[in-house]
């Protein structure tokens, strides 16, 4: 298939409508850039076993998260992240996630992370506005700067997962009451409009009916994806109501889901509201038990995604089969399996870990989540890994993507034969290099922040 070829066709033609687009200091904010820079010197903050590695360290935290600083632009009335390129020209979800994180090991940076995630909030308000009950509190797979419009599906859901690191970082209380409750609504608009049957799944959709649409809410281009189907809602009728749910169950944004509400829970009893965190276990028991009884392929050694109607297992393990170890579905000895799978030459490629299975014919160790490899993916498998023992695997992993980072660049995503930078340089999330070695994932690299 051309869908790689076609998105690239797509991004250059998109690039002369971002030309027009208002977007204040396209290249980084260079005033928050340059008074950060001149607060702190990066690389006085970590220490390492290695120059080349405090090197790469320094250039994550100035090109991937504090040059995507973005002010004010209509409609995000506050900071913002902007991903990089000349067409990711918005606030998304799931890149944004990374950035914050490690904006917050920096001192005096808990106003611009509030600030980064009440545009979050003012967009499910402006969106309430407009849209029925069933549709509410949705949050948009990116903010879109004007006058581009309005995306109406959303993404990975992983926001809760990114305020839990935040808090993790800076004890910022004042952005858990903030957040905690937007946050448990966007999560009830995903239970609600995604797992469609009460199966404890979630689907990917769009209220637009465009299925390509549809396929973004997750890694979009990935194997499992290409015979998406959408459909009315099964229950739900009206002459208002549209094809705009997905047809299958998919295992990385249930995964996500499932991690994101960990983070909630344990959230919400960090501040004393164990109401909140009673009402969000129940999400997790009744979708890890769905994830092992429908997902789980002893065979493929991993979770496949699943027929919606059918609960027939597709046949190809992606990159989102791995999720569900960063979410602790699997039991131990689902994880060991996985681990033995993923150690196989279908997933060890000299840049692991690829986003399809080597043997699968539509395999193409460049092509947009058909075969490359991303760091963020590679840091939440390794961090899966070793939180179920497996550290050996998890730093072959993390070593490797730090090491092609060093000798080819920080890139959004890469080559998984030759290393080779693929996509936007100097990407936002990417600064995930950087986590793996702070997390301690990695083996041949140290980088540990130093003590005050």
């Amino acid at each position: 298939m051309k869908r790689s070829t076609n998105r690239r066709v797509f991004l250059k033609k998109s690039a002369t409508l971002a030309a027009g687009l208002a977007l204040p200091s396209l290249f980084g904010n260079s005033a928050f850039v340059q008074n950060a820079l001149q607060e702190i010197d990066i690389k006085s903050l970590f220490k390492s076993n290695r120059e080349d590695a405090l090197i790469l360290t320094e250039r994550i935290f100035q090109k991937c998260i504090l040059e995507r600083i973005m002010p004010p632009t209509p409609p995000l009335e506050h900071n913002w992240v902007y991903p990089g390129g000349p067409y990711y020209k918005g606030q998304w979800i799931w890149d944004t996630m990374f950035v914050v994180d490690l904006l917050s090991i920096l001192p005096d940076k808990k106003q611009v992370i509030r600030d980064i995630f009440r545009n979050y909030w003012d967009f499910q308000d402006r969106w309430n506005q407009k849209m029925p009950e069933y549709a509410q509190d949705m949050v948009t797979v990116a903010i879109k700067t004007e006058p581009q419009e309005v995306r109406q599906f959303s993404q990975i859901p992983i926001l809760a997962w990114g305020v839990e690191r935040v808090f993790q970082r800076n004890a910022d209380r004042e952005l858990l009451l903030q957040c905690l409750p937007r946050l448990e609504k966007f999560h009830n608009w995903y239970w609600r409009e995604r797992d469609l049957t009460n199966a404890g799944m979630v689907t990917v959709g769009s209220y637009s009916g465009d299925i390509q649409h549809a396929r973004w809410e997750t890694f979009d281009y990935e194997c499992n994806m290409d015979d998406l189907k959408l459909v009315k809602h099964p229950t739900r009728k009206g002459e208002n109501e549209g094809a705009w749910y997905g047809d299958i169950w998919v295992t990385g944004n249930t995964a996500y889901l499932i991690m994101a509400e960990k983070s909630l829970v344990r959230l919400a009893e960090s501040i004393g509201d164990t109401a909140m965190a009673a009402r969000r276990q129940p999400f997790i028991d009744k979708a890890v038990q769905a994830m092992r009884d429908h997902m789980w392929d002893e065979k493929a050694g991993t979770f496949l995604s699943v027929k919606k109607d059918t609960m027939e297992k597709i046949p190809v393990a992606t990159i989102s089969s791995w999720v569900p170890l960063a979410a602790g579905v699997p039991t131990k000895k689902m994880a060991q399996r996985m681990a033995e799978v993923l150690s196989t030459e279908s997933w060890q490629t000299p840049l692991p870990i690829p986003t399809v299975d080597r043997r699968d014919p539509r395999w193409k160790s460049r092509d947009f989540w058909r075969g490359d490899v991303w760091p963020s993916t590679n840091y939440q498998i390794a961090s899966g890994l070793a939180s179920y023992g497996h550290t050996g695997l998890a730093a072959i992993i993390a070593d490797k993507t730090v090491e092609n980072a060093i000798r080819n660049g920080i890139s959004e995503h890469y080559d998984s034969v030759t290393g080779l930078p693929l996509g936007i340089p100097d990407y936002c999330m990417s600064a995930s290099i950087a986590t793996m070695m702070l997390d301690g994932l990695t083996k041949n690299y140290t980088l540990q922040l130093k003590k005050k």
